[in-house]
């Protein structure tokens, strides 16, 4: 999961290299947590968030089979 995160982002931002993606497995949840340089934060977030909503719906639909919930927090 992490590494499909870490490609889509990766695509988007101007400062791939200082992107980093930390996966925390639980239970019933998988925590991704998202850290860029902060001059990338609006194209993670996109207009109104649609961007980072388009991921989380991309990551829960890759997690579904699993039966586990997934979070996407982006941690300045």
């Amino acid at each position: 999961m992490k590494e499909v995160i870490e490609y889509l982002l990766k695509s988007i931002v101007d400062f791939p290299e200082q992107l980093k993606v930390n996966e925390v497995n639980g239970e019933q949840i998988i925590l991704l947590e998202v850290r860029s340089d902060p001059r990338d934060m609006g194209k993670i977030i996109g207009k109104e968030g649609k961007v980072i909503k388009a991921i989380r719906v991309i990551a829960k639909a890759a997690t579904i089979k699993q039966k586990k919930k997934t979070i996407i927090k982006i941690i300045e």
